[in-house]
């Protein structure tokens, strides 16, 4: 058995990034991969996906493809060669909390992603029409009729894209708006754009037999579920709060967690983390990172100022939609004083200049004036939000963002406009 200071399980964003990170503090660092470095963001996710949507046709999109995901995948190699790093080209399995393989360390990070979520749906599982978005991918024919069930980002990204290559592009949703993260107001404004570049929706619609689409592809969009089971119980510094399954035939680990009728809250198992999708807090790849760097920091007895009460998120649909904090419906449920700040793209000289007028920008902000979310849509409308996450990170008031000066002509200039709303 080799000794080593931290085993990480998942060469994805907060797997490779936990190595690297911990391998530049000093510490020596084993990491195991069963399949391609970069986990399923940079291989089959939203690398793939943003080659598509800044593709202009099918033939083109799989092409680039080809070309950025090995780069990428190369890079990503070019960190796990670091002297202190060894990378393990094998699924990691438990054999006890400490030991991993043959590999025991004092510290572990679980960082094994997730995976489609697939609704009981009959036919799902045997239909050949059914993909995932993986699947979508790998198509060589662009699909004369695409069907998507599921109205949620990846659902809404790959209508969007395979609409504009030609596609006949049909969504399917259950509930009665798409995106449920992002403000509904801007939700829907989008969905009724999209709706008049002939994208059809069917809202408040539930498929009970696949027999009943017709289309020559149906892409399950209906979610991501933690890929190992029984971590999504995390703290504060995704430390697990139950000890994990050893592997089969080994001998069963020492519980070292109170029973539930002694403690309602259990204690953290000693230097066993998760970070990313597989802890379930939140399904982003940029959160995997930055929980990554957390996790190290809590090893390292490091203390950071990470916010992961804020965290911006993006929808790459065209135009793109992004939101930073709680929607309006949110501020209300939970009896929040706001104020509604709103800008259009179609009052700013750079959009009209770019013959992109399409789009919304709501800010949020407290009675004190401190900016409390950005729900956006309209191109680059990730880059605007992504100024707001920074500014809600320094407790920044809409009248502090209204005296920072703003390069004109830029589309930043919208936010500015809505904090002089």
């Amino acid at each position: 058995m080799s000794k080593t200071d931290l085993i990480i399980i998942g060469a994805g964003p907060g797997g490779y990034r936990a190595a690297e990170y911990a391998a530049q503090q000093g510490l020596k660092v084993v990491i195991f991969e069963g399949s391609e470095v970069g986990g399923t963001c940079l291989n089959v996710g939203c690398i793939p996906t943003k080659t598509y949507v800044h593709s202009a046709t099918f033939d083109e999109a799989r092409q680039r493809m080809g070309e950025v995901v090995p780069q990428l995948r190369a890079g990503v190699e070019t960190i796990l060669s670091h002297p202190n790093i060894t990378l393990v080209r094998e699924k990691g399995v438990f054999v006890d909390a400490h030991t991993v393989g043959d590999y025991t360390a004092p510290h572990v990070i679980i960082a094994t992603g997730s995976e489609t979520k697939w609704l009981p749906i009959e036919g799902a599982q045997t239909d050949p029409r059914v993909v995932d978005s993986t699947g979508l991918l790998q198509l060589d024919t662009l699909p004369k009729r695409l069907a998507i069930i599921g109205a949620g980002v990846i659902g809404m990204e790959f209508a969007s894209v395979f609409h504009r290559f030609g596609s006949e592009v049909t969504v399917i949703e259950y509930l009665k708006e798409c995106l449920p993260a992002l403000d509904s107001d801007i939700a829907k404004r989008l969905r009724k754009y999209l709706e008049k570049q002939g994208i059809t929706f069917k809202m408040k619609t539930a498929v009970e037999n696949i027999a009943d689409i017709d289309a020559d592809v149906i892409l399950m969009a209906t979610g991501r579920k933690p890929r190992t089971e029984g971590y999504t119980n995390v703290d504060e510094n995704f430390q697990v709060l139950t000890v994990p399954e050893p592997a089969e035939g080994a001998e069963p680990v020492e519980r070292t967690v109170p029973e539930p009728a002694e403690r309602t809250v259990p204690e953290p198992v000693e230097g066993l983390y998760a970070i990313g999708d597989v802890n379930g807090r939140q399904m982003l790849a940029h959160a995997a990172e930055m929980q990554a760097i957390r996790a190290v920091n809590h090893i390292l007895g490091k203390q950071d100022n990470i916010r992961f009460d804020i965290m911006p998120a993006a929808i790459f649909t065209e135009p793109e939609a992004a939101c930073v904090g709680p929607t309006e419906d949110q501020l209300k449920a939970s009896g929040t004083a706001y104020t509604c700040k709103k800008s259009f793209w179609r009052a700013n000289g750079k959009a009209l200049a770019m013959n992109a007028t399409e789009g919304m920008l709501k800010l949020f902000c407290d009675a004190d004036g401190v900016i409390l979310g950005c729900h956006a849509y309209g191109a680059h409308a990730a880059d605007i939000v992504q100024e707001v996450s920074v500014l809600m990170c320094k407790h920044t008031t809409l009248s502090e963002l209204a005296d920072m000066v703003h390069i004109h002509p830029t589309l930043s200039e919208i936010l500015k406009s809505a904090a002089e709303a």
